[in-house]
């Protein structure tokens, strides 16, 4: 397939700079050419987010820095975690008396090089606390919750924290609500068609036609099940009953997010949404605040994940918050 790049060496950078060049007024570029952070920065008082996170998986994560949201992001290589030195320019640049949340999505290399960014921040004396987000059904018991990864549903964490840090909300607090934004939230995903890789030009996996793989991953990691593709409305059916039955909702809402994978069409996830919102309603809760569209990607992946929020009243303030990021939509509802 085919792609709009000027040389494999540029890619990641030319994107940085057409994105800075549309959105002046919102982003800007750090020191450092891979650092996008706010162009007005909040009060130093306030605490700061900033997540570091390879790139090929737009608008995720740099659509999103903004006011309300993240304050930077550290870009990486296609598909590769930033280094610890490049995460470091970013803590070292965000630097205020709030103190920073480093956001670790988890998969290997952003743990490593996130983990290793942190503690060398804290030996130069700067107020810098991890975050480590996941949230993917497939990717590990829940006996094991803090080994699956992070999929499209850390953008609650993303939304959230970025809401309540604008307001204020002092670090050790921040990383509380956190822990219970990240208790409360699953996603599962499925997989249809594979995306190109912008290096190589091949296929990120095989898939034969007519199937669905559900659970795999961003990067094409191992999914837990192969189904016959028939209907949306049994694959929906079947994703949202796994995530039910990964956690009991007890409340009676969910905020919801549809998100695709790239490859994907409005018409196919607002369809998706639908379904999930039938088979919610039919456990007795009821959908609310849905995002829907492709908000973490794998270039042109068809594919879609639900991702769901057991919100408490404050979750949901804060979810539905105002936010002026580039990409991030306004959740309403």
């Amino acid at each position: 397939m085919r792609k709009l790049l000027n040389a494999r060496e540029t890619l990641v950078d030319d994107m940085v700079w057409g994105f800075v060049a549309a959105w002046p007024g919102l982003v800007a570029r750090g020191r450092h050419p891979r650092l996008v952070r706010r162009a007005v920065a909040k009060d130093g008082a306030k605490p700061r987010l900033l997540i570091g996170n390879g790139s090929g998986h737009e608008p995720i994560a740099m659509g999103f820095v903004g006011e309300g949201m993240l304050d930077g992001n550290v870009v990486g290589d296609v598909f590769a975690a930033p280094s610890p030195d490049l995460i470091l320019e970013g803590l070292r640049e965000l630097d205020a008396p709030g103190g920073t949340l480093l956001l670790i999505s988890r998969h290997e290399g952003d743990v490593i090089n996130g983990m290793e960014a942190v503690m060398m921040a804290q030996e130069e004396g700067l107020s810098v606390a991890p975050f480590w987000m996941y949230d993917d059904v497939s990717s590990a018991a829940p006996d094991r919750m803090e080994d699956r990864r992070g999929a499209a549903g850390t953008l609650f964490c993303y939304k959230i924290l970025g809401a309540a840090a604008e307001e204020g909300l002092p670090l050790p607090d921040l990383v509380s609500l956190g822990e219970e934004v990240r208790a409360a939230s699953r996603t599962l995903g499925a997989a249809l068609g594979p995306g190109v890789s912008p290096l190589t030009g091949r296929p990120m996996f095989d898939l034969p036609e007519g199937e669905a793989f559900v659970g795999m991953g961003v990067h094409g990691e191992p999914g837990v099940a192969r189904r016959p593709l028939t209907t949306a409305r049994d694959l929906v059916g079947f994703m949202v009953g796994t995530l039910l039955a990964d956690r009991a909702f007890r409340g009676r809402e969910a905020a919801v997010i549809v998100n695709g994978a790239g490859g994907t069409t409005m018409m196919e996830l607002l369809t998706v949404f639908g379904e999930a919102a039938a088979a919610l309603r039919a456990h007795g809760i009821e959908p609310v605040a849905p995002v829907i569209g492709p908000l973490s990607t794998t270039q042109e992946m068809a594919g879609v994940s639900i991702s769901l929020l057991e919100v408490t009243p404050e979750m949901l303030r804060l979810w539905r918050a105002p936010q002026a990021t580039p990409l991030f939509p306004q959740v309403r509802g």
